[in-house]
């Protein structure tokens, strides 16, 4: 056994963890259909979200763990749609919704695309989804419910459902209302007629004939097949039934739907099939603790994160705890940023055990882009503050200060800073600058102020950050607070108009040590249009 591999039998961290129960599950034995197959569901009825994202990535990262322990062992992610769904709600953001409300509880792949550029209003969520999923680089393969339902590579399970039927309904009925009961049935029959998907009830079964009998919409009773795309399940028996014609053996799912997973294993069981290995993480909360809800729109979205901050940072907090409740709002994107920024600059020194542990190992199948390392130390906290001492409204004048701090980095030399540098911008614009608030500085602070200013102006242009820390320490200890965090507090609220700040040694040698002098001139003697403004 190499050394690889028993690290990563070793290894602590979650995807590993996950990954182990694979390789016990194949531990004496190569599953007979050649590979190791993950699997994500995706319902195409509307756009890719951060849940999508979420599921797609740390899907990832388990399998990546897998291939370490059992490198002999091929693997394949499949992105399955389920777009034989029946259409049941006309979006309010699409177009044409006239003619859409026209093709309500029809297959998703037959109702026609209301932009006009694809087959079906399926197939244009199903080229969403894969543009979504290109866009990060995820290693995945497409599969949609239709192909498989009408080609008839679902054929002997369907005709196996139908033979067990009785044993599923058994499962079924008991999680239902008596209403639900007095109709269900996990065949979803499409009538010939009007095409429409069908939740009605089952006359009658041939299971010789592979068929079932059903009143259609105009009341004449009409038998159909249940193979060859004539009749889809329900989406928890459809679940089922997935995982044991298809032999998945991974998918993960949220925690809303552990009791859907329960009768999907026992469901998949009756099949004769094998569960597949997973976990449930937990869901998203907004900033109240509140669960998330599309129709609330009370949570942040993926668009909305990936205009403040690198696809790395969300990767990075999807990493961390997945079992745990996560509060996804606004403020949480700088923290998950340097956080970031703080594995990437640590894990080239690690053994290659703590490798395995780093996130970033997760983040990027370890090995880091070297694209990612070229910040020259600037977190993106002290990128905002730099922007909200600068006021900044372009990148340009926030390369003017970097271009001095670290004369060789450049968009062109950086391009990760680069992006940082723009995150920041359009984060200090759209969140920071709105809620700034100065302060006039009490007698104490403005007498240490007035000392600052004046240590600083006799220090060169370049002197050391750790330098220009230790001088803002002695200022505030020479003028006596008992507690340096009030200085500090003074000095954020005052100068920056903030409750919070960077490490000042670290801002004043960004921002500029003449600069700063300004900046405190400027906060001890405010022109009269701003004086008494707080």
């Amino acid at each position: 056994m190499s050394s690889e591999i028993e690290l990563a039998l070793q290894a602590k961290a979650w995807p590993f963890e996950e990954a182990r129960k694979l390789a016990a599950r194949y531990a004496d034995r190569k599953p007979e259909k050649g590979y190791v197959l993950f699997e994500t569901g995706y319902g195409p009825s509307g756009l890719p979200h951060m849940g999508t994202f979420g599921e797609v990535a740390r899907t990832t990262m388990v399998r990546q763990a897998f291939r370490r322990m059992r490198p002999d062992l091929p693997t394949r992610l499949f992105a399955f749609s389920d777009d034989m769904d029946g259409f049941r709600k006309v979006p309010d953001n699409v177009p044409n919704r006239d003619m859409l409300a026209q093709h309500l509880h029809k297959p998703l792949t037959r109702v026609p695309d209301p932009f006009g550029k694809f087959e079906s209003f399926g197939h244009h969520n199903n080229a969403m989804l894969r543009d979504f999923l290109d866009r990060f680089g995820f290693d995945y393969e497409f599969q949609s419910a239709t192909d498989w339902y009408t080609s008839g590579r679902f054929d002997r399970a369907l005709l196996k459902v139908l033979e067990r039927y009785d044993e599923i309904m058994a499962v079924m009925l008991p999680t239902l209302g008596e209403e639900r009961q007095a109709t269900y049935s996990p065949f979803l029959p499409i009538s010939p007629t009007t095409g429409r998907v069908l939740q009605v009830p089952i006359l009658e079964r041939k299971l010789d004939a592979g068929t079932i009998v059903f009143e259609d919409e105009d009341g004449r009773k009409v038998e159909v097949p249940v193979t060859g795309g004539h009749c889809k399940l329900q989406w928890k028996p459809d679940w089922a039934m997935r995982w044991f014609a298809l032999e998945v053996d991974y998918e993960m799912a949220g925690k809303d739907l552990i009791p859907s997973v329960e009768l999907g294993q026992k469901i998949c069981r009756i099949l004769g099939g094998a569960p597949p290995e997973g976990f449930n993480y937990e869901l998203f909360l907004d900033e109240k603790g509140q669960k998330i809800s599309k129709s609330k729109g009370n949570g942040l979205t993926m668009e909305e994160w990936l205009r403040y901050a690198p696809a790395e940072s969300l990767s990075l907090y999807l990493f961390h705890k997945p079992r745990a409740a996560k509060k996804l709002y606004f403020d949480v994107i700088p923290r998950a940023v340097d956080d970031y920024l703080t594995f990437v600059e640590k894990f080239d020194a690690m053994d290659p055990a703590q490798k395995l542990e780093s996130p970033v190992w997760h983040i990027h199948d370890g090995t880091l882009p070297n694209a990612v390392k070229g910040t020259a130390g600037l977190s993106f906290g002290l990128l905002l503050n730099l922007a909200g001492a600068a006021n900044a409204e372009t990148t340009d004048v926030m390369w003017g200060f970097i271009r001095r701090y670290a004369p060789g980095a450049s968009p062109e030399t950086a391009p990760f800073l680069d992006r940082l540098v723009g995150y920041a911008v359009t984060y200090y614009q759209d969140f920071v600058k709105p809620e700034k608030k100065y302060r006039a500085p009490s007698g104490q602070e403005r007498a240490a102020l007035e000392d600052l200013k004046a240590v600083l102006a006799g220090m060169p242009a370049d002197a050391p950050a750790e330098e220009l820390q230790n001088q803002v320490f002695e200022v505030g200890k020479r003028h006596g607070f008992a507690e340096l965090r009030a200085w500090f507090q003074a000095l954020y609220e005052v100068l920056l108009g903030q409750t919070s700040g960077p490490r000042m040694g670290g801002f004043i040698a960004l921002y500029g040590v003449a600069e700063t002098v300004a900046l405190i001139d400027r906060a001890l003697n405010p022109p009269e249009t701003e004086a008494g403004l707080g």
